[in-house]
């Protein structure tokens, strides 16, 4: 069963060591700091910035995965979207696809937003079939947009508008639901 719950402070260490691992690192846009100290100043400034909101994945009540809205004081009703699965044995398991379903409810019926998007690798097939299933249509396509790690790769944008996951809302979720993943 799949949940969000709200950041808390103690979830300072379970995302460092996510950050860390080799296979959340190479679709982040930027190298995670590598000392915890450096770690923890984002991190509280990530928690006490009203710009920002962010949930833990649970799976089970275990924690897995990260999700979070960038931008929510802006007038343009917006926020980037990012998450990713932390967990390695959560991963292709609709860990993801679930998460963003609850995230979207709450972005659209709680944070009064009217359009969800985000950037994503074009080569992170995973994160890109996740976000098509919950409803992103793709914007467009920004050659050699990121540069890390001495390479440079392209990101395809995507986004959602709230009308759009109203109207699929109802079978997302109930789909989610009769496959065990979220509570109905």
């Amino acid at each position: 069963m799949i949940e969000l719950r709200d950041l808390q402070p103690d979830d300072v260490s379970i995302l460092y060591r996510w950050r860390q691992e080799p296979d959340v690192d190479r679709w982040l846009f930027e190298r995670p700091p590598l000392q915890f100290e450096d770690h923890k100043r984002w991190f509280d400034h990530f928690i006490g910035d009203p710009d920002r909101v962010g949930w833990i994945i649970l799976q089970d009540g275990a924690p897995c995965g990260f999700l979070n809205l960038i931008g929510l004081t802006s007038t343009q009703r917006r926020a980037e979207w990012k998450w990713y699965i932390g967990e390695a044995d959560a991963r292709g398991r609709g860990a993801g696809r679930a998460a963003q379903a609850l995230g979207l409810d709450r972005a659209f019926a709680d944070k009064g937003l009217q359009k969800v998007w985000s950037e994503v690798h074009a080569a992170n097939d995973a994160a890109l079939k996740a976000q098509a299933a919950a409803g992103f249509r793709r914007e467009g396509y920004l050659r050699r947009h990121s540069f890390k790690g001495g390479v440079f790769r392209d990101v395809v944008l995507l986004a959602i508008l709230a009308e759009e996951w109203e109207a699929r809302r109802e079978g997302i979720l109930r789909n989610l639901a009769s496959s065990g993943l979220i509570a109905k």
